[in-house]
């Protein structure tokens, strides 16, 4: 069943659900007295690994070569390059940006052009602070709550709007939709706007990007993050693919160096080496396709615990009573969950779980187990 409302959520409301967002390592490490690195931390969907070597000798490079002591490149000309390269798309197609925050921001101004957003729900709250942020009229429809284990899936819903927001994977449900679906999708409306933030930790995710059919539709916004993938949430580094006509607009209205010289650096050398992104990407897919299946394996034989399927890095969990106590605990354990009160439709039953390392999914494992004993 479909369900459509009001934008009903007040600033307050929001600013509330902005500071329940996932990866608040450094407020629970003090408030623990342990280090940050102490800290388990399933709330944020990031890859256990340590950061790739290129990546840490690109900095150090940036650092003995002082070139943070100048203004970075405004246009960004050489990391549209290699990103263009990257995906094989023109570079005056692409714009990098300081996270895909920053670039949701933008997509949220875009959107306010063309007349009411659809954001399928639950969601990432990040679409709604953007549409906000431009005064945008927005709709929320419900996503089904449950879903077969077979990826990628149809997208479900086809609700009004001129504007839709689609996440793929989907944050938080792990849902993969297939590209053929959204192209049915993008078909339809005004503008559709798809962050694809997790597609390229998602196992044969790839497949079905909606990077391609940017060439074919100007209607078409595609949102990336090498966040999530390289584990570097301190640098910020994002950006979209679509019309170049649009996103010169972006380019024009926003802050004049959006990227610091260090992001810029990154990406340009995690992207350029195409034998080690592959080799990066594998290892990723075979941790996930281990620990998903161990892990909910370990989960599922909670009485009154439902875990639910996932095509990536991250599940939700659902139980029949309130997660609340269960999250409190683990918490004092160093542990941390990403709670669902945020998401629209979603309530204090539900909770995120991000996959971690084979020695801490056991530890977490052992302590959800725990915390449904006391």
């Amino acid at each position: 069943m479909n369900k459509s409302e009001p934008n009903d959520y007040s600033k307050e409301a929001l600013q509330i659900s902005n500071s329940q967002h996932g990866g608040n390592v450094y407020t629970n490490a003090k408030k623990l007295n342990l280090l940050p690195s102490e800290i388990i931390d399933a709330s944020a969907s990031l890859v256990p690994f340590d950061p790739p070597q290129i990546l840490i000798d690109s900095l150090n490079k940036e650092i003995k070569n002082l070139g943070f002591r100048y203004y970075p490149d405004r246009n960004l000309s050489d990391l549209k390059e290699i990103i263009g390269k990257f995906h094989g798309i023109n570079p005056e197609n692409i714009l990098p940006g300081n996270g895909a925050s920053e670039l949701i921001t933008w997509a949220g101004y875009e959107a306010s052009k063309y007349g009411k957003s659809c954001v399928p729900a639950p969601s990432f709250l990040d679409y709604e602070r953007s549409l906000n942020c431009w005064n945008s009229n927005l709709i929320h429809c419900e996503l089904p709550k449950n879903w077969n284990n077979i990826f990628p899936q149809s997208f479900p819903l086809h609700p009004r709007g001129d504007v839709i927001w689609i996440t793929n994977p989907h944050n938080p449900t792990g849902q993969l939709w297939g590209k053929n679906s959204l192209e049915e999708i993008v078909k339809k409306y005004k503008l559709v706007i798809c962050d694809e933030a997790f597609l390229s930790i998602t196992p044969n995710g790839e497949r079905e990007s909606l990077i391609p059919l940017t060439q074919k539709y100007d209607n078409l916004l595609v949102l990336r993050s090498l966040t999530k993938i390289f584990n570097i949430p301190g640098l910020r580094l994002g950006y979209v693919i679509g019309s170049s006509k649009k996103l010169k607009q972006w380019n024009i209205n926003r802050d004049p160096w959006p990227l610091n010289s260090f992001a810029i650096k990154a990406g340009i050398d995690l992207l350029s080496n195409k034998k080690f992104y592959e080799k990066w990407i594998k290892q990723i897919h075979r941790w996930i396709n281990i620990e998903r299946e161990r892990v909910f394996e370990k989960l599922s034989k909670i009485e009154n615990l439902k875990v639910h399927n996932s095509s990536t890095n991250f599940f939700l969990i659902e139980s029949k009573t309130s997660l609340s106590p269960n999250i409190k605990y683990l918490e004092n354990k160093g542990i941390l969950l990403r709670e669902c009160t945020s998401f629209r439709f979603l309530d204090e039953k539900w909770a995120r779980i991000s996959l971690q390392s084979k020695k801490n999914n056991t530890l977490l494992c052992k302590e959800i187990h725990n915390s449904f004993k006391k």
